[in-house]
């Protein structure tokens, strides 16, 4: 059987899907390029916890790097998870966004066509939604008023994606992904840097009054509706699914939360809301549900006493 390749493979996301894979008894082979948003130690400790794989680093923005490694594994499928991520980054570096996350699907689409693979499923966001007003999102909203950078170069992808369907008829899910937590969840998210900050008694950065909301989703959702766009895009040809939760939680109720979970009261830095914050997330599941089965079963406190277990020991 040929192999699923997994870009981001060390990553939070993509190292649970890893795993999930070679549950399943998959052939798989990650590629990363271990880019140093955040220490490469702590993707090294993702990787070997993902269990027993090949590990191809290299960077996709460089067309002949990809395809001698889609030459050398021949992978009939491709999930596509790797790319820069963060709203407030994104400001900062906005080129570098569009680089490592347009181009570098442009090349990966390109060269998985030549090399003959058979399905790409290809991370996309909820920020592409900005602040719609209807609620909660649907996959057929309208998503053309981008907020920041990082939500720009997201619904750009879906965009190339959507070409490269249209002239290969390769299949291609792209998944607009809605706060995933859990274990492995990357140090400058606020789930992680809350729990690491409230548990060390340091005050913790609180970006208005408390009323904005995310749709927090737990991983081992996430991964199960990942596999499940990979099975089934096949039907499609181009797909775009939600995943998240259907629970929006407000900021002040995901902090009280918190310092249930760590037994400790935060001390709040109140500070005014970013440029680029998204006023809330919430993810109209119906399609998902109906064409994925998707149906995610984790409520969000059980969650964050899973992050918490394994975060604890790592303080």
């Amino acid at each position: 059987m040929r192999p699923t390749l997994v870009t981001g493979s060390a990553g939070f996301i993509g190292s649970h899907v890893v795993a999930a894979l070679l549950a399943r008894g998959r052939a798989v082979v990650g590629l990363d390029n271990f880019d140093p948003f955040y220490a490469e130690a702590i993707k090294r400790q993702n990787a070997r916890d993902a269990g027993a794989h090949e590990l191809v680093e290299a960077d996709l923005t460089d067309p002949d790097a990809v395809r001698a490694a889609l030459a050398r594994h021949r992978p009939e499928t491709i999930i596509h998870l790797a790319g820069k991520a963060g709203v407030r980054p994104s400001l900062a570096d906005p080129a570098g966004y569009a680089r490592a996350n347009v181009v570098a699907t442009a090349v990966l689409l390109a060269e998985a066509a030549r090399a003959g693979c058979r399905r790409v499923v290809l991370a996309s966001s909820s920020s592409v939604y900005g602040n719609n007003r209807k609620t909660p999102f649907a996959e057929d909203d309208p998503v053309d008023a981008p907020i920041s950078p990082y939500a720009a170069t997201k619904k750009a992808c879906e965009l190339v994606a959507h070409a490269h369907h249209a002239a290969t008829r390769m299949p291609v899910a792209c998944l607009r992904f809605f706060t995933v937590f859990g274990p492995r969840q990357r140090p400058d998210l606020a789930i992680h840097a809350f729990m690491s900050r409230i548990a060390r008694g340091e005050p913790i950065a609180v970006f208005g009054d408390g009323s904005m909301a995310r749709d927090y989703t737990y991983i081992d959702d996430i991964v199960t509706g990942v596999l499940a766009a990979a099975d089934r895009i096949d039907d499609h040809g181009y797909r775009v699914w939600n995943l998240g939760s259907d629970r929006p939680v407000r900021l002040d109720a995901m902090i009280a939360a918190i310092a249930r979970t760590v037994g400790r009261e935060p001390i709040i830095d109140r500070k005014p809301v970013p440029t680029g914050d998204v006023e809330r997330t919430w993810a109209d599941l119906a399609r998902a549900r109906a064409e994925l089965d998707y149906a995610p079963t984790t409520p969000f406190e059980e969650g964050l006493g899973r992050q918490w277990d394994w975060m604890r020991g790592r303080l």
